[in-house]
Parts: structure tokens; sequence; C-alpha cells
């Protein structure tokens, strides 16, 4: 499977489910990192980039025909954001989508301020946990 394949995860036997990914609500200034990108970014192999997306650890979009991950997904350690895969978690239970969650993280909040996804790179990142959990649905 070429690494900018993505479709709907499936359990099928005897085949590897493809990896999820959205579609790109971000704002078109948000740097996306390919996927063999995110993988030097980690120093794994770009296959534990596609299981990281199957487990939901992380959320992938497709721009202009090519999968991506937002650059902000990522700290100054080259480590995918502490509380980033908590966030992804406790939405997706609250059955938001994959983009409802990307809409979300990338929405200004002035009582934080700013937009979540650049406040989980600081203090205020078990507040928006927090505040995703208290999310309505």
């Amino acid at each position: 499977m070429p690494d900018d394949a993505c479709e709907p995860t499936r359990t099928t036997v005897g085949r590897v489910s493809a990896f999820p990914c959205s579609d790109d609500v971000l704002p078109d200034t948000e740097t996306i990192v390919s996927l063999p990108e995110a993988a030097d970014i980690l120093g794994v192999p770009v296959t534990s980039v596609h299981q990281l997306l199957r487990d939901h650890q992380i959320l992938a979009i497709r721009r202009n025909g090519v999968v991506g991950i937002p650059a902000r997904f990522f700290d100054s350690e080259d480590e995918i954001v502490r509380m980033l895969p908590g966030v992804i978690t406790v939405m997706r239970d609250a059955k938001y989508t994959d983009e409802d969650i990307l809409g979300w993280l990338y929405t200004e909040d002035p009582t934080l301020p700013g937009r979540p996804v650049d406040a989980l790179h600081g203090q205020l990142a078990r507040e928006v946990v927090r505040r995703a959990h208290a999310e309505p649905f």
C-alpha cells in the first residue's frame, strides 16, 4: 500500500487494515508533514506511523492528494505532543469524528487563549484535556 493511501479502517481476515485519514478541515496555512516525514521525525518506520493512525494516537488528513499529519502534533523533541492521544481518545469516546476533533483543536478559544492545539504545547495541556472531556456531544 502506498504511503499516501488511506481509507476507513476495516478488519479483513488475511489483510492488514488501511489507516484512517480525514478530509482537510484545517486552515491552508497549517503545515502538514507527509507520513514518511513523520516517520523521520519520530525515528520510526513509516509502518509504525500507520499503526499510530490505526490506534488513533494521531490524526491524518488528505491535502492535495497527499496524506499528512499536522506539524503541530509534534513537540520540540520530535515526539507526539504528550496530551494529544488523550484528547483524541476522550473525544472519540464521546462520538466525535476525526474531522470534529481536528476542527475543535484548530478553532481559536479566547479563554485559553488561542487554539487548543497550541495550548497542548504548554502549561494549559491538562486544561485542554479537561475541556475535551467536558465538550457536549
